[in-house]
């Protein structure tokens, strides 16, 4: 049996039959498609760690999906998607969720059960807010967040010192909070913000975004003075 089948780009209403026969399945490619629901054979796919269904027009994630014991990344980006089911929380082994470009108005409270879930790529959804028990994420290090509804700065993110990497881009926030104390963060994006200033953060942090590279240059020169060669 195959390892990794790839189905991208072929014209599917469902998904066939013997594919969810494939037990030892590991990498499943199914972007772009035009598929609209998943079949409940698809939790026979256990030995599964990728799975690929961005740019589809799926409008809910089944429950079979929900009880694949080995699934590492899942693609759900550019759906139709207004949630994610409660039983979404079972898929513990879950590191990479990519569900950009849907219809998010609400944060997934399911989300919030899942400790080891390391990458979550939101972009381009409808959020307005964070939860305040998004810190329970204790495994999250990229959190990308562009092209939401922010109009301010969500006051949970300040309880994240874990994060590497914060994305903000194109929402409408006018000021930041001081984040110099989120030691852990990497890189932060805030560009396309109406912002008056850049963010205060830590020397270690790149920013992306108006007066982020004069900022940067400055500090260059502060931190050079500081330490002469």
């Amino acid at each position: 049996q195959p390892l990794t089948l790839e189905l991208t780009g072929r014209h599917l209403k469902r998904l066939p039959g013997p594919v969810c026969a494939l037990g030892s399945l590991q990498k499943l490619y199914i972007s772009g498609t035009g598929l609209r629901e998943l079949p409940e054979e698809i939790e026979g796919l256990r030995e599964l760690r990728i799975l690929a269904l961005d740019f589809n027009k799926l409008e809910e994630v089944p429950e079979a999906l929900c009880r694949l014991p080995r699934l590492t990344r899942l693609y759900l980006g550019s759906n139709r998607l207004f949630g994610l089911p409660a039983e979404f929380a079972q898929l513990q082994t879950l590191r990479c969720l990519w569900i950009e470009n849907n219809y998010l108005y609400h944060f997934p409270r399911a989300l919030l059960q899942m400790p080891a879930l390391q990458s979550l790529q939101m972009g381009d959804n409808r959020l307005r807010a964070l939860p305040g028990s998004l810190p329970r994420m204790t495994g999250l290090r990229g959190l990308w967040l562009y092209g939401n509804r922010f109009e301010e700065f969500p006051q949970p993110l300040l309880r994240m010192s874990q994060l590497h990497i914060l994305d903000l881009d194109r929402n409408k926030i006018i000021d930041f909070p001081d984040l110099a104390h989120l030691k852990g963060l990497r890189l932060f994006s805030y560009d396309h913000n109406p912002v008056k200033a850049p963010p205060c953060v830590a020397d270690t942090v790149t920013l992306v975004g108006d007066g982020a590279q004069e900022l940067m240059e400055a500090r260059e020169e502060r931190l050079q003075s500081l330490h002469p060669a």
